[in-house]
């Protein structure tokens, strides 16, 4: 492990706790107690990753999120949220803004690390990844992870990219959200069902017209459909 891990917590105890793991684990580690000095650090270096904590004292950890994913530099970069706050609106909204993991505290150290290296092992692209063209002017493409529509590239979030890649991959067949959660998340899932759907709401809008073709399989899931189905669609 060498991998650049940004901790963003204003709790000098818990920064170095988490601090102390990650470097037996063997990951480098930049620490900060305020989100406005691990923003001015990006214009030096990018991190592979960063634990983000909500409550800062200058600024909240959903607003940082929601910056780090507007911007094309760092909008690949993976994000796990570090909380006291367990409230399953919290956990959607910070999956929502395009967190890769969601850990409450008190947390476990050694649980944290392996948190951090399943986000990194998802974060690494696979290799031999074909382009997919699935008709109507929507591309996705593995290689690069990114998804073009009539030949302009679209802003997806990690999340948001996977869930289409995996649609994309078998047009027509249906994918239980229990399937997708484990597509996105693994064995480290711990949200529910219900953030598939707000994944799957804000890839429909960034899709526009062409987010009809995800087409809901009430009590089941979702599936992606040949475009003249999805001009069908409700």
């Amino acid at each position: 492990m060498n991998e650049l891990v940004a901790i963003v917590e204003d709790e000098d105890d818990i920064r170095a706790l988490v601090g102390a793991g990650l470097k037996k684990e063997r990951f480098r580690v930049r620490e900060f107690a305020d989100g406005r000095t691990f923003l001015a650090s990006l214009r030096v270096e990018k991190p592979d990753l960063v634990i983000l904590d909500i409550m800062l004292p200058d600024t909240d950890g959903f607003a940082v999120c929601r910056g780090l994913r507007a911007d094309r530099v760092t909008a690949a970069v993976p994000i796990i949220m570090l909380t006291a706050r367990a409230e399953e609106s919290d956990r959607v909204l910070g999956l929502e803004l395009g967190a890769d993991d969601y850990v409450v505290k008190p947390f476990s150290p050694k649980e944290l690390g392996a948190r951090v290296k399943a986000v990194l092992r998802r974060a690494m692209p696979e290799t031999a990844r074909a382009q997919v063209d699935t008709g109507g002017g929507l591309v996705v493409d593995g290689d690069t992870m990114e998804a073009f529509l009539e030949g302009a590239r679209l802003e997806l979030t990690r999340a948001e990219f996977r869930i289409l890649q995996l649609l994309c991959s078998r047009q027509g067949w249906v994918f239980s959200r229990e399937k997708i959660l484990d597509h996105l998340w693994g064995d480290e899932k711990s949200v529910t069902d219900r953030s598939v759907d707000v994944h799957v709401k804000h890839l429909r809008d960034k899709l526009g017209a062409a987010g009809r073709r995800i087409v809901n399989v009430r009590g089941v899931g979702y599936k992606f459909v040949l475009p003249a189905e999805g001009s069908r669609s409700p």
